[in-house]
C-alpha cells in the first residue's frame, strides 16, 4: 500500500506520448508542467496530446532513464485553451478531424471549439468544408472519446485498475459504470480480473445489501472457480455451502437457496455418486465426453498378421531385446486404439516408445507426437528422434474464437490428419486440454499416452492420468523392471525406493545422487547459491543458466523460490551499467536473467530462424536478451525462439534460477538442486520428492536435514483432487453407478 503522505501532485498539459497499451492502459507520457518536461509513467489509457493532468504519485529513480514521475492516479480535463485544444484534435483523439481540419475549427472558434463540438455541433457547419452529415459524425464521435473518458474515470473512483476499467468498458461501453454500480459482482469475470473479495468492497462502498441474491451468486462461482485452480473438477455440494458460509458471512439456508437455483438455470450441474457434486457446466460437459469417446474407442481393435514377428524384426534393427512387458506394451499399443504404458525412470519406457513408433509408421500410419509443455516436447524429440511440438500448437489455437474458454483449430469438423496420436508426459494434462484433444481426433485414431502417474497431477483442473488408471478400464502396461544400465543411477533407484515408501540412500558419495547436511534456513540457502554458481561449474564444466536448476517445495517459507530466486540472480547476474534492467511489482529483470513463463499466452509471437508462430506456455524457461526501455519491451529467447514482451507484460514472467516442483513438471535438467529442511507439512508429501528427485537426468544433490527427508517418504497424503472421471468410465463401460 502506498504511503500517502509520501504522494506528490502535479498539473501539466500532455505534450507527447510516448507509448500506451491499449489492452492494459499502461502508458509512458511527456508532461509540460510550467517551462519543464517531465516524464510520467502510469494506467494512462486513451490519454492524448493536449489534455490536462493532475497525476497524484511520486518521483523514481530508474537506472537507465533517470527520474520519472510514477502516477498512483490522474484525473483529466479536457483542453481549454485554443492552442491546447488544437495539440488534442490534431492527434487524431477524435475520428474524423486531423491536423487541417483541427486547425480550421480553432480558428473558427477558438477557446469554444470543444464545447461547440458537444453542445451546438450545428455550427460545425460554419466551416468550410462540413456538411450538416458530417458535422453530426464528428459530434457522435467526440461524445463517444468523452465518454469513454467519463467512464473511465468513473469506474477507477469505484476503485477498479485502469487494466480492469479497459475490459469493463469493452464489455458494457458507456453502460459500463451504471453496471457496475448496480452490480458490482459482475466484474467477477475472467477477462476483467476482479475477485470476489474486491467486488465486495466496491458493493459495501456502495450501501449495496449483502444478503443479495447478486451476491450470493458470484460467491458460488468464486468458491468453485478458486478450486479449479487446485485441480478439482467439482466439489461435494455441503464443502461448497460451507465456503460460501465463510466468504459472505451469510446463513445455511440462504446458501442452499442460491445453489438450487443456479442449479434449476444450469450455471451449475449436479453429478451424484453417494451425495452430489458440483460443476461448472463445461467440466461436468468435458469429463462426460471424455468417458463416452473412451468408451466408444474401447470397442475397436487392429490385429496384425504376426505381432512376434514383427516385434522381432524391431528387435533386430533396433539391436535391442525387449523385456516381456515391453513386448507386451508394443503389442497393446498397436492392437487397441487407446492405451497407456506407464513406468517410473529406468524402465525402459523410452526404449517401448521408440518401438512402438517404428512400428506404427512401418505398418504405414501416419504418427504424430505431442506433449503439454515445450520443455518435454523438446525432449521427446530429442529422445525419440521425431518431430514432437506441444499439445496446443499441434491442436492450433483458435486465436479468433474469443471468450474465456480456450478453443483450437482441430476439433469433430476439421480433425487431424493422422492416424495415430501420442501423448508423453501425460500426468501432466488436465481435462479440458484432454477433452480438446479428444473432439480433434478422426474416427478410428489410435491413441498412445505415456506416463508416470507417480509424478504430481497437472497444475490445471483435473487429474486425467491417473482416474483412467483407477477406472481399470482402460488397457495399460505398467513397465516396472529396472533395467542393469539404470540400475547404476542412485538418481533412478532412489525414484523407486521413495515411490515403494522406502528412505533413499543418502550416505553415497561417489554416484549420481548427493545429500549435504545443513541445518538452518541461512546454511542451506547459502550452499544451494554456492553450488549453483561455484562449485558445480568449476568442478563438471556445466552452466548454471542451461544445465542446474534449483527447485524447492515451495514458492514461500525461508528455504522457497521467492528467497532464493534474488539471491541467485545478485550471484550470477549482478547489475551492470550495460546491463539495463527493469523493475515491475517487487522482481527486477535484466537482462541475462533466466526466466519462466507462469501462463499460458496464446497470442504472443515468437521468432526462430525463418520460422515465425504464436504462444508460450506455463513453464517454459528463458533468457532476457535485451531489455528497451524507450520502446518499453523485454525480448525473452525460449530454446531459440525469441519472444518480445511489453513491460507490463512482465506479470507473465518469474525469475527461473530456482523454480517450485510444481512448475518443473515436463522438464528434465542435466543437475538439479533441491532443499529440503522446514515448511509447511502438506507441501512435503512422497509424489513431490518423487517428481523432483526424476527431473534430473545427470545429477541430483539434495541440501538440508535427512528427518526432513524421511518425513516426505512417509508421508503419501497426495492432494485430494474432486473428479468425477474415474466414475463416469466406469459407468461408460462397466455399467457401474452408485
Amino acid at each position: 500500500m502506498t504511503d500517502e503522505a509520501s504522494l506528490q501532485k502535479l498539473d501539466g498539459v500532455v505534450d507527447h506520448v510516448v507509448y500506451t497499451n491499449a489492452e492494459t492502459g499502461f502508458g509512458v507520457i511527456e508532461l509540460a508542467v510550467g517551462s519543464e518536461l517531465l516524464t510520467a509513467v502510469g494506467d494512462f489509457h486513451g490519454v492524448e496530446v493536449g489534455e490536462e493532468l493532475s497525476l497524484t504519485g511520486k518521483y523514481v529513480s530508474h537506472p537507465t532513464y533517470g527520474q520519472q514521475f510514477k502516477a498512483e492516479m490522474f484525473e483529466r480535463r479536457l483542453p481549454a485553451t485554443a492552442s491546447a485544444i488544437l495539440r488534442y484534435l490534431s492527434s487524431g483523439a477524435v475520428k474524423g478531424i486531423g491536423p487541417v481540419l483541427a486547425r480550421r475549427l480553432v480558428d473558427r472558434f477558438g477557446d469554444d471549439t470543444l464545447h461547440i463540438l458537444e453542445e451546438n455541433p450545428e455550427r460545425l457547419t460554419e466551416v468550410k468544408g462540413i456538411s450538416p452529415q458530417k458535422a453530426t459524425v464528428l459530434a457522435e464521435s467526440f461524445r463517444r472519446v468523452f465518454g469513454v473518458r467519463t467512464v473511465m474515470l468513473s469506474l477507477s473512483q469505484l476503485g477498479l485498475s485502469a487494466a480492469q476499467g479497459v475490459q469493463a468498458w469493452k464489455k458494457w461501453g458507456l453502460l459500463a459504470a451504471d453496471a457496475v454500480r448496480e452490480n458490482p459482482y459482475l466484474l467477477c469475470d475472467e477477462e476483467i480480473g476482479v475477485t470476489f473479495p474486491q467486488a465486495d468492497r466496491i458493493a459495501q462502498g456502495l450501501s449495496l445489501p449483502m444478503n443479495s441474491r447478486n451476491r450470493l451468486r458470484a460467491a458460488v462461482l468464486y468458491v468453485i472457480t478458486a478450486n479449479l485452480n487446485n485441480g478439482h473438477t467439482c466439489l461435494p455440494r455441503d464443502k461448497v455451502t460451507h465456503m460460501v458460509l465463510q466468504v459472505t458471512g451469510l446463513d445455511y439456508d440462504q446458501a442452499e437457496m442460491m445453489l438450487d437455483l443456479m442449479l434449476e438455470s444450469g450455471e451449475l450441474l449436479c453429478y451424484r455418486r453417494g451425495k452430489e457434486f458440483l460443476f461448472l457446466p463445461e467440466l461436468l460437459l468435458a469429463e462426460q465426453y471424455i468417458a463416452e469417446r473412451l468408451a466408444a474407442m474401447l470397442g475397436q481393435s487392429f490385429h496384425a498378421e504376426d505381432m512376434d514377428k514383427l516385434i522381432a524384426r524391431l528387435e533386430r534393427e533396433q539391436g535391442i531385446h525387449y523385456a516381456a512387458l515391453q513386448k507386451k506394451a508394443i503389442r497393446e499399443a498397436y492392437e487397441n486404439q487407446v492405451f497407456i504404458l506407464t513406468g517410473g525412470p529406468g524402465t525402459g519406457k523410452t526404449t517401448t516408445l521408440r518401438a512402438i513408433i517404428a512400428l506404427l509408421e512401418q505398418q504405414g500410419q501416419r504418427v504424430a507426437i505431442a506433449a503439454p509443455t515445450g520443455r518435454a516436447a523438446k525432449r521427446l524429440s530429442e529422445v525419440t528422434g521425431k518431430d514432437a511440438g506441444t499439445v496446443h500448437r499441434l491442436l492450433e489455437v483458435d486465436r479468433q474464437s474469443g471468450g474465456r474458454l480456450l478453443q483450437f483449430q482441430h476439433h469433430e469438423r476439421n480433425p487431424l490428419k493422422v492416424d495415430a496420436v501420442i501423448i508423453d508426459e501425460m500426468s501432466m494434462m488436465d481435462t479440458m486440454l484432454f477433452d480438446a484433444l479428444l473432439r480433434a481426433l478422426r474416427s478410428g485414431a489410435r491413441l498412445i499416452l505415456v506416463g508416470d502417474s507417480d509424478q504430481l497431477p497437472s497444475v490445471g483442473a483435473g487429474n486425467v492420468l491417473k482416474d483412467m488408471l483407477d477406472s481399470d478400464c482402460i488397457p495399460s502396461v505398467a513397465l516396472t523392471e529396472i533395467f542393469r544400465q539404470a540400475a547404476k543411477s542412485l538418481i533412478v533407484t532412489n525414484a523407486h525406493h521413495i515411490v515403494a515408501g522406502e528412505n533413499p540412500v543418502l550416505d553415497v558419495t561417489d554416484r549420481d545422487f548427493f545429500f549435504l547436511t545443513r541445518h538452518t534456513p541461512e546454511t542451506v540457502n547459502q550452499t544451494v547459491v554456492e553450488l549453483a554458481a561455484k562449485r558445480l561449474p568449476q568442478r563438471y564444466g556445466i552452466s548454471p543458466f542451461e544445465d542446474i536448476q534449483v527447485l524447492s517445495p515451495s514458492r514461500k517459507g525461508a528455504t522457497g523460490i521467492d528467497i532464493l530466486n534474488p539471491m541467485l540472480q545478485q550471484r550470477l547476474n549482478p547489475p551492470a551499467e550495460n546491463k539495463p534492467q527493469v523493475k515491475y511489482g517487487h522482481t527486477v529483470f535484466r537482462v541475462g536473467d533466466k526466466v519462466m513463463q507462469v501462463r499460458n499466452n496464446y497470442d504472443i509471437v515468437w521468432k526462430k530462424e525463418n520460422e515465425k508462430g504464436v504462444g508460450v506456455y506455463n513453464g517454459d524457461i528463458g533468457r532476457i536478451l535485451s531489455i528497451d526501455r524507450a520502446a518499453n519491451t523485454v525480448t525473452v529467447s525460449f530454446d531459440g525462439r525469441t519472444a518480445e514482451y511489453a513491460i507490463e507484460q512482465l506479470s507473465e514472467l518469474e525469475l527461473a534460477y530456482a523454480a517450485t516442483v510444481h512448475k518443473s513438471q515436463g522438464n528434465e535438467f542435466p543437475a538439479v538442486i533441491l532443499p529440503i529442511l522446514g515448511g509447511y507439512d502438506r507441501l512435503y508429501f512422497r509424489n513431490l520428492l518423487y517428481t523432483a528427485v526424476t527431473r534430473a537426468r545427470q545429477m541430483l544433490i539434495l541440501v538440508g536435514e535427512k528427518e526432513r527427508v524421511e518425513f516426505m517418504v512417509k508421508n503419501n497424503l497426495r492432494n485430494l483432487r474432486y473428479t468425477g472421471l474415474k466414475y463416469l468410465l466406469q459407468q461408460e463401460v462397466l455399467g457401474k453407478s452408485e
